[in-house]
């Protein structure tokens, strides 16, 4: 049978009990909210568009609002996509080449006369010659060297071009252009002579059957800028509006105004919110003292000492809030220790679950609460009295290992990495350690003062999971990874020659970054889309390439990486010709100018090409790490589009690669040798083979393989 304890019973709450509770309540709730709303009263920010930041400006409070500067921009971009309208129709096209074909016709009549005449040969050379007066000389001759076979074939291609291209749209605007294309649209088989000749009979007859209609245009402007809806901008609270030292732009002074920045008044209802927390939890704090603890309620000394070390605790708390990892080296454990030693395990239990409360409020998320509720819980059921020294030495042990549990059951319901995790267990060691050696270094001392000690380490943070590679790696995957490859590559043959491999990878990881603002126009990160610049000129396809270093640098201040990092985002390019724009921009030339590839005329339109415009803006790689990284990063790149990856054809294609950036000159200001070159190619073709190694040839993949040879050969013979 149970025994049951008796119980005296409640004691009545007199006067005297309402004052202690009016004075002890308004001190400590007063207390807690000027601590819980430090960060009510945002610092005015009196600025202007082009204005440098003072400070760093953060968002005090989350605000949803509707951009007009977005918005405008949304608005103009779906004004801009409208395409002119232009009045052309079918039936239009129809009619227009009826109209031409017979005129084509009216004006060839001679000419077919004087090919169906029975004259000789002067005279039919002077009936053509009169047939159609305008011809140049060459055409002429051209003409008068026919026969009626060859004229015959001629007109007809002629008549079909002229029918076809009229029933198509023929713009006004455009009119110039299609009539030099005329003749390039004539069957193959007719020679270059014949189709300068047609080229002077039908372009004259190509007209216009399409104008531009600038109603319909204004229309279908407006209906896009009806349809074009209002940009909702969100802002996270502590989110960085602007960086200290940056200009501030027309977006941050939107989100300035909108969080009412420019006038910093204090957040009233967030200053009622945490007030009625804290009567809330004092209420409820001094009610169970009074109710299970007279003896306690009773002692002003006792009372003290729990405002005290509460508030400090919840001080340490906010002073640390927003941060991922500060806040678990703090030694809150100290205060439940202390008060388990000095007052009574009950005092620090309740006292302990207040602490929990506000340190998820304070925080905004249920592990931290878990994290102070149960390692501290811990150590109160371990130290017990705490009259000896190994007492907390085990309550310190016990906290640490419940630190780390309850640690890692979030990681495991939540997305950290392993890296993070371990920081985290770092953390709960050091704040369960703090809190025993700070709970033994002070209780004799607070026990005759009251005071509060109260102590933590902080662990400089060296995550690699930083911000803009999380960045990378969740909206640019393919440049993550091949960041990633950059990094090995480049770290290899930096200790091949004795460069600073760590510099080097660091730099691989970040030269790419610019890529964020536009991850699809590069191909690593389209996933199978469609590629953008299949609807980009080459010149506009080299512009949106040289736009990522730029980006890159911009994004690579924003996020305050050295500089010495910064330094490779440009070099990595240096002046580099983007070859394969440049090609496919020739090829355009040569084409819109009707001249045939191999011809002199080809080479004349090809070389009118500023190549200027495809290559990067530079500077050319200034130190050995970053003629590193350019070669690292065209090699790989370029390897991983091989369709084999054995060893020649690596070492072919790395030697390519380092051939033309030496003869291209991009190593003429970096002191670079012949020598690192021969090495930094070794270095790549051994740690290219071991990425793409081959697989074990089994027997039966290697009867396949040679039967296949066998029926090849066969059918060679």
């Amino acid at each position: 049978m149970l025994a049951q304890q008796v119980r005296a019973p409640f004691a009545a709450f007199t006067r005297r009990d309402a004052v202690r509770l009016a004075v002890a309540a308004t001190i400590l709730v007063a207390a807690l909210t000027a601590i819980l709303s430090i960060d009510i009263i945002p610092a005015a920010y009196h600025v202007s568009v082009g204005d440098i930041a003072p400070s760093t400006i953060r968002a005090p409070r989350t605000v949803d609002f509707v951009s007009t500067i977005l918005t405008k921009q949304a608005q103009d971009a779906a004004v801009q996509a409208v395409p002119p309208q232009y009045d052309y129709t079918p039936a239009k096209g129809d009619l227009v080449a009826a109209r031409q074909t017979a005129a084509f016709d009216s004006l060839v009549a001679p000419v077919d006369a004087a090919f169906g005449a029975v004259l000789s040969e002067q005279g039919r050379r002077a009936a053509l010659a009169g047939a159609l007066p305008g011809l140049s000389k060459t055409a002429l001759a051209t003409l008068q060297g026919m026969d009626a076979a060859s004229w015959t074939t001629l007109r007809s291609a002629m008549r079909t071009v002229l029918d076809t291209t009229e029933q198509g749209e023929v713009r006004d605007s455009e009119l110039d252009a299609m009539r030099q294309a005329l003749p390039q649209a004539l069957p193959a088989n007719i020679p270059a002579d014949e189709r300068e000749l047609a080229g002077e009979i039908i372009e004259p007859l190509l007209v216009a059957n399409s104008s531009y209609d600038a109603a319909a245009t204004q229309a279908a402007r407006a209906q896009a800028l009806q349809g074009t809806p209002p940009v909702t901008v969100t802002v996270k609270q502590d989110e960085v509006i602007v960086d200290q030292g940056h200009t501030i732009s027309p977006t941050d002074l939107e989100k300035i105004q909108a969080l009412g920045l420019e006038n910093a008044q204090p957040d009233v209802a967030k200053l009622a919110g945490w007030f009625l927390l804290a009567v809330l939890v004092v209420a409820l704090l001094l009610g169970w003292v009074w109710r299970y603890r007279p003896e306690l309620w009773h002692r002003d000394n006792a009372l003290l000492l729990v405002g005290l070390l509460l508030t400090g605790a919840v001080l340490g708390l906010k002073l640390t809030a927003g941060r991922s990892l500060l806040p678990f080296f703090i030694p809150v454990a100290t205060v439940v220790l202390l008060l388990t030693v000095l007052l009574d395990s009950g005092a620090a239990i309740v006292v302990l679950g207040t602490l929990s409360v506000l340190a998820g409020a304070v925080s905004g998320t249920v592990e931290l609460a878990t994290y102070v509720f149960l390692g501290g819980l811990v150590g109160i059921v371990v130290l017990h009295r705490g009259d000896r020294f190994h007492h907390f030495v085990q309550a310190g042990v016990a906290m640490a290992i419940v630190n780390a549990a309850v640690v890692a059951i979030f990681t495991l319901l939540g997305e950290r990495d392993l890296t993070g995790l371990l920081q985290l267990w770092g953390a709960s060691a050091a704040s369960a350690g703090g809190s025993a050696i700070v709970a033994v270094g002070s209780f004799a001392v607070l026990g005759n003062l009251f005071g509060i000690t109260t102590s933590f380490q902080l662990l400089e943070l060296a995550n690699p999971s930083q911000p803009l590679l999380r960045r990378l790696l969740l909206e640019t995957p393919g440049t993550y990874h091949h960041s990633l490859m950059v990094g090995n590559l480049a770290e290899r043959a930096a200790e091949a020659i004795g460069a600073n491999p760590l510099l080097v990878r660091v730099a691989a990881y970040y030269h790419d970054i610019g890529k964020l603002a536009n991850p699809a126009a590069f191909i690593e990160n389209q996933g199978g889309m469609g590629n953008v610049h299949d609807l980009l000129t080459p010149e506009e396809s080299a512009a949106v390439l040289k736009e990522h270093v730029a980006n890159g640098i911009d994004l690579a201040y924003q996020y305050g990486l050295p500089k010495a990092i910064i330094a490779f985002i440009p070099q990595h390019h240096g002046t580099a010709l983007m070859s394969y724009f440049y090609a496919k921009a020739q090829e355009q030339a040569i084409f819109a100018a009707g001249a045939i590839p191999g011809t002199p005329e080809a080479a004349a339109a090809a070389a009118s090409v500023d190549q200027a415009r495809f290559r990067h803006a530079g500077p050319k790689p200034q130190s050995r790490e970053a003629a590193i990284l350019m070669l690292s990063d065209g090699v790989e790149a370029s390897v991983r589009s091989l369709t084999g990856h054995d060893e020649p054809a690596i070492r072919a294609m790395v030697s390519t690669i380092i051939r033309e950036r030496l003869e291209d000159g991009q190593f003429d200001e970096c002191d670079l040798t012949l020598r690192d070159l021969d090495r930094i190619r070794e270095a790549f073709v051994s740690q290219l083979l071991g990425m793409y190694h081959q697989r074990i040839e089994y027997p039966q993949n290697k009867i396949v393989e040679l039967e296949s040879r066998r029926i090849a050969g066969a059918g060679r013979t």
